[in-house]
Order: C-alpha cells, then structure tokens, then sequence
C-alpha cells in the first residue's frame, strides 16, 4: 500500500508519545488543516453541490423523457337481457367469470422550445452561485488560515515564555540554595531565606500556570487540524516578516482580491439575473410533445357474440403547446419590482463594506507599522535588561546589593523578555490580517 506524504505526517502525528517533542513546521500544520478541518471540509462539499446544482442537467434546456406501461385484469359477471320487437317480450342471457384483459405501452418526450429565456438566465444564475460558493469557501479557508496560525503562534508565544520562566525558576533556586548556606552559616538573615523562598514559589506558580496555558493551547490546534488524538509536539518560533509590504499596494489588491467584496460582487450578479428571470414569465412558452404508443385489449367468453375478442391499437401522436399568461393579478410585476429593490441593496451593501474594509485596512496598517517599531524598542529592551540583569547578578553574588535589588532585576528581564515575544508575535498576526484583506494571506510564504 502506498501512503503519499501527507498521510503518513498525519499518521505520524497520531503516534506520538508523550515524552517525545517533534517540531510541527508551519507548512505541515497548513496542509493538515486543509485536509482534516472540518469546516473546510464542509466548505468543499458546499462547492460539490453548486458544482451539481449549475450542470446542465438541472436547467430544463434538455427534454424529458418517460415510459408508461400498465397491464389490467378483470373477471365479472355479465348479464344482457334483449326485447323482442313481434312479441313485445323480453328474454335474456347471461355469464359468469368474463374475462376482460388490456395491455398499454406509451413512450413520450417534451420539450421546452422557448419560455421568454428564463432558463437561459436561470443557467447563468447558478452559474454565479457556484462561483459564489467558491468564493465562500475561499473565504473559510482564509479565516482557517488565520485562526490556525493565531493558535499556532500563540503556541510559539507561551512556549517562549515558558523557555523563559523555567530560566527564572533556575535562577531563584539558584539562588534560594545560595541563601540557605549563607543563612545556615550565619552570613545572613533569615528574612534572605524567607523572601528567596517565596520568589521560588510564586516563580513556580508562574511556571506551572504557563505550562497550562501552553497545553490548552496545544489541544485548541489540534481541533483546528482536525486530530482527535492528544499529541505533543513542539512548533517553529522562528518569524519571517514580509518586508515588501506597501500600503497602496495592499489598497489596490484589496478593491480587487478582498473575498468579502468578491462575494457581494457575485451576489450583486446574481440580483441581476434573479430579475431577468422574473421579467421572462411576461412571455409565452411553447412546448413540443410527441409519444408513442401501443395498447391491446383482449375480451373472452363475450355474451356478445358479436364482440370482438381482441383489439389491438398503435402509434404515433406529436403536438405543439403555447401558454401565455396574459395577467397573473400583478404578481410577475410585484416579483420583478422586489427583485430591483434586492439588487439596490445588494449595490448599496457594496459600497458600505468598501468603506468599512478600506478604514479596517487602514487602521490594520497603522497598527502594523506601530507593531514594528514596538518590536525593535522591545529588542533593545531585552538588550538593556539583560545586561543590568547581568551585572546586577555580579553584585549580588559579591553582596553589594540586596535581594530585593537584585529580584526586581530579574522580574525587568522576564518582562521584557515577555513584552518581546508578544511584540513578535502580534506583528506577524496582524500582517496575516492585512493579507487576508488584501486577499493574499493564501499566497503567503510561510
């Protein structure tokens, strides 16, 4: 049996112990979703049906056929009673058990020769509803993208504070030991001992509450990936950002690309159509029908004598049909007036979701330039605090300041550490978001 390369990664990701750490790249976690996550797989199912529903087999541009055939039996009872002309009397015969026998076969075929266009527009109608769908699904998609990587980045987030508060906790045991040989040796007091005590168990309790947090996070991606299984597994912290990211640019591609406008675009040629199919019941329709038939009746034991016994009847039958519904109380005329209503809602709802889109892009865009510039002062920050934590280590170790001194040290660095890694974070989610409006966030390079 052969397994393509998608496959065994999921079965391989099914496997996993629980003491392994297997890295689950960007890349694969995408191609996963795309193949397991349950809304996507009912967004492509949605496309199969309008797929089906725009075939010409459901468009009445092709006639129908249909076979008729029956057979009947019947026994009865029979009586005829003749009156004599000469005599003025009357006399009678009768039978029991008259078997009467019929035998039918029809094959007929009808055929819409015109209807005022109306399957002509109607085909083109669901022509546009299945590009609709697909734009539907393009759009599920998207935001499957970016509810995956939101939980895949936030996974990278609470790992790397993790990473980082498991450092923290080593360091205040480090130093809780160090406070517990110089306070058993009498260098110091038991308020040293004490305060490194608590440090340890509130580090502790930061630890721990991270590692939950980074679980539950983990599970939440599996249901987007669709897995039912647990795993455990690592995934990439690394962050490339798109540095050829221009705002007229993205202006100009969202007008264009953005699924949502695409969608009431489609919606608004779908309103057009939804009219001219309205407009076509003011117009006749002629038919064409034509059947063949074939019918045979037997009768046996007849009263009658002179009753024939077997008839047998064949042939061809064809016929024109023209309908026209001169007035229907104004309903065709109703029909159309609300169908352009629809439409004008359909244009007006257009151009709002144009305005709302170019002032979300907008704001979107300030906030990932002030997201940038925030990542670079983060970086600086950690370079700061990393060292005073360094030197302020030094000291402590020579005695020259205190534990307080040196536990805000500590707690600067794990802030800044942590206000780095949301800064990182934060700007490539919101540069998924400025893809996603400019319709590109399924061309992004991971």
């Amino acid at each position: 049996m052969k397994f393509n390369k998608l496959t065994f990664l999921v079965l391989f990701l099914l496997t996993l112990h629980s003491f392994s750490q297997e890295i689950l790249t960007k890349k694969e976690a995408l191609e996963i979703t795309l193949k397991n996550n349950f809304g996507v797989k009912i967004a492509n199912n949605n496309v199969e049906v309008a797929k089906n529903n725009s075939s010409i087999l459901n468009t009445g541009f092709l006639p129908t056929a249909s076979v008729i055939s029956g057979a009947n039996y019947s026994r009865n009872n029979q009586s005829l009673t003749f009156t004599d002309r000469n005599t003025g009397g009357d006399s009678q015969i009768s039978g029991s058990g008259i078997v009467s026998k019929n035998y039918t076969t029809a094959l007929g075929v009808n055929y819409t020769i015109f209807d005022g266009l109306g399957r002509k527009y109607n085909y083109q109608q669901l022509k546009e509803t299945y590009n609709l769908t697909e734009l539907q699904a393009r759009a599920t998609i998207e935001n499957t993208y970016l509810q995956l990587f939101t939980t895949y980045f936030q996974i990278a987030r609470l790992s790397e504070n993790e990473k980082n508060l498991k450092e923290a906790l080593s360091i205040s045991k480090r130093r809780l030991k160090r406070a517990k040989y110089t306070y058993d040796y009498g260098q110091s007091t038991k308020l040293e001992y004490l305060n490194a005590q608590v440090d340890v168990n509130n580090d502790s309790i930061t630890y721990i509450t991270a590692k939950q947090q980074l679980s539950n996070a983990k599970r939440g991606l599996n249901i987007i990936l669709g897995i039912e299984k647990e795993t455990n597994y690592a995934v990439e912290t690394e962050v490339d950002y798109n540095t050829m990211l221009n705002y007229d640019d993205l202006e100009v591609k969202t007008i264009s690309n953005n699924s949502l406008l695409k969608q009431n675009e489609k919606n608004i040629a779908i309103s057009e159509f939804n009219i001219k199919v309205n407009k076509a019941n003011y117009f006749p329709t002629l038919s064409f029908n034509a059947s063949y038939g074939f019918n045979r009746t037997e009768n046996e034991n007849l009263i009658n004598p002179f009753g024939a016994k077997l008839i047998t009847s064949d042939g061809l039958n064809t016929g024109l049909n023209l309908t026209w519904n001169v007035f229907d109380g104004g309903a065709r005329k109703t029909r159309v007036a609300n169908a352009k209503i629809a439409l004008d809602n359909q244009e007006i709802a257009l151009e709002q979701q144009k305005v709302s889109i170019k002032n979300n892009l907008k704001n979107t865009w300030e906030n990932y330039k002030n997201q940038l510039f925030i990542l670079k002062a983060q970086e600086q920050n950690v370079l700061s605090n990393q060292n005073n934590f360094d030197r302020t280590q030094e000291r402590f170790k020579l005695g020259q300041i205190t534990s307080v001194e040196f536990r805000q040290a500590q707690i600067n660095l794990i802030n800044a550490k942590t206000a780095l890694n949301n800064a990182k974070f934060d700007a490539k989610l919101i540069e998924l978001q400025l893809l996603q409006l400019s319709g590109d966030i399924l061309n992004v390079k991971l």
